[in-house]
């Protein structure tokens, strides 16, 4: 068929070059899934050398606090759960004492003893019920109002950080049994985060530890002399280039950083949840030793049932504020054992040395002794 003029001729299809398509080799769908399989076995080699890092196991407890909060929030907020079963039991309870008492007043209004009599039994069997109710968790709230967001994340810390105050408990059956799975998988988490955030602590405090002492470095004079905070840095630093490997923090100074984030949480704590310092120290110091005595807790105003609004409002951004502490606080026990630990050990390999010396000397003189 001949074309027109000036314009090429199309290659007919059978005329065309075969082309292998990659579905239908089978070396190229070889290379295909071998370089798919290589990035992702690269990526998550990267999420998890991520996940061990400082950064990352922070990010890790955080989320998991997070999502056991919602995960608590939604079991133990159901529509025929414990806590909503319990109250409308008291109310029931209320209105049906004080109809009794009414029915009482009305038939022995005249008969002041008969009418005693009755008003006292009726009020102890109310007592019961009332006490039976506390048992089961009873405390004039809705389980929306127990379990907000900022309690079950308190809650949640409470677990795996093993503090467990005992305030807030899960009352539904599952809840129970995810509680369970939940404290099994986030304790050695935990465990992680405390290792890992003490480290890291230790050693931006040793940074500025060293950074504030060599502002305390007098320069040297022009008879090529050091002052005497300059010849106390070397003496404990060394070579400068290994600083950060021979100097050792004095225990004073992490005692120290310690006791002034207990006194800031005193403050705080007294502040805002109306305690005494005494109190507010002895809730600091507990909690951060994971005691969780489980009488002072925060939530205050909440637990006594007064100054609901304020709750509402300010009290949540508060339980998250106190999460916050709490959880950095931990970090900070860590950084101190970290410290701790290191001016033991360096104290250890120095009472060794000595001790050899003290063996060679000895041994040195019996030595000179025999020989004489």
């Amino acid at each position: 068929m001949s074309s027109r003029k000036g314009r090429p001729v199309r290659p007919s299809m059978r005329n065309r070059p075969h082309r292998s398509r990659s579905w239908e080799d089978p070396e190229r769908m070889m290379e295909i899934e071998t370089g798919r399989h290589t990035k992702l076995k690269n990526c998550c080699r990267s999420v998890a050398t991520f996940m061990c890092t400082q950064v990352g196991v922070g990010g890790i407890i955080v989320g998991y606090a997070i999502v056991g909060a919602f995960g608590f929030m939604a079991l133990e907020t159901q529509d025929d759960s414990v806590a909503d079963t319990v109250l409308k039991s008291v109310e029931l309870a209320r209105v049906r004492t004080a109809d009794q008492l009414y029915s009482d007043y009305t038939e022995y209004q005249f008969n002041e003893t008969e009418w005693i009599m009755k008003a006292n039994v009726s009020l102890y069997a109310f007592q019961k019920d009332v006490v039976d109710a506390v048992k089961k968790g009873y405390d004039g709230r809705t389980s929306k109002e127990q379990w907000n967001f900022p309690a079950a994340l308190m809650f949640t810390l409470s677990i795996f950080t093993m503090i467990g105050y005992g305030n807030l408990v899960p009352r539904t059956e599952w809840g129970k049994v995810i509680t369970i799975f939940y404290a099994v998988f986030g304790i050695p988490l935990y465990i992680l985060y405390f290792m890992n955030m003490g480290k890291a602590l230790a050693s931006i405090f040793k940074w500025m530890y060293i950074k504030l002492n060599s502002c305390n470095v007098v320069p040297q004079d022009e008879g090529g002399g050091t002052g005497q905070g300059s010849s106390s840095y070397r003496s404990r630093s060394g070579d400068e280039e290994d600083d950060d490997e021979t100097i050792i923090v004095p225990s004073s100074a992490s005692i120290y950083v310690l006791f002034s984030y207990i006194c800031v949480g005193t403050i705080m704590f007294a502040e805002w949840e109306g305690w005494e310092y005494l109190d507010s120290v002895y809730f600091c110091v507990t909690s951060l030793c994971k005691i969780g005595l489980g009488d002072f807790v925060p939530d205050h105003y909440i637990l006594l049932g007064t100054n609901i609004d304020e709750s509402e409002e300010g009290n949540q951004t508060k339980l998250v504020i106190n999460f916050i502490y709490l959880l950095l606080g931990l970090g900070l026990v860590a950084m101190c054992y970290n410290l701790l630990k290191e001016e033991v050990l360096a104290k250890m390999k120095q009472l060794k040395t000595d001790v050899k010396d003290v063996f060679h000397y000895v041994r040195h003189e019996c030595t000179c002794a025999d020989c004489k």
